[in-house]
């Protein structure tokens, strides 16, 4: 029904709906990506021919749209068992930086959630960090 809806707005709009266009919808409708990288590798996989300017145009007219807001695109999916390297950067007031193993990034963030009384014997899933959105204060 989405999918439907989506692909009616976008001829609303006069795009012609493509074989690389419907590719990408169901990428974006099937998988949490987390930007627009991480789409345009997913369906390079699945078809050759999708540029990387194809996906970051498909996306600023499903934002234009209302369909998706790149805001809410951020989704940080590292389990305890990842063996990524660098997986998070975290810099400090005084500059000190420290760049995260996914292990330790789970580790910091299963550490801190205990500690407040929100976790329980589970395990953390995934994390959706938004953009700070704060008028008054200087989130950067």
């Amino acid at each position: 029904m989405q999918k439907e809806l989506i692909i009616e707005r976008l001829k609303e709009k006069g795009c012609r709906i493509t074989k690389q266009r419907l590719v990408l919808l169901d990428i974006i409708l099937e998988h949490e990506c987390s930007s627009c990288k991480e789409i345009y590798y997913k369906a390079s996989k699945a078809d050759g021919s999708i540029g990387a300017a194809t996906v970051y145009r498909l996306v600023n007219t499903l934002e234009e749209i209302g369909a998706i807001s790149r805001k809410n695109m951020y989704k940080i999916a590292y389990s305890e068992n990842c063996s990524m390297e660098d997986a998070c950067t975290v810099v400090l007031d005084d500059t000190t930086t420290y760049h995260l193993s996914a292990k330790n990034w789970n580790s910091v963030v299963k550490a801190g959630l205990a500690a407040c009384g929100y976790l329980n014997d589970q395990k953390i899933s995934s994390i959706t960090v938004k953009p700070c959105q704060c008028e008054s204060v200087d989130c950067s």
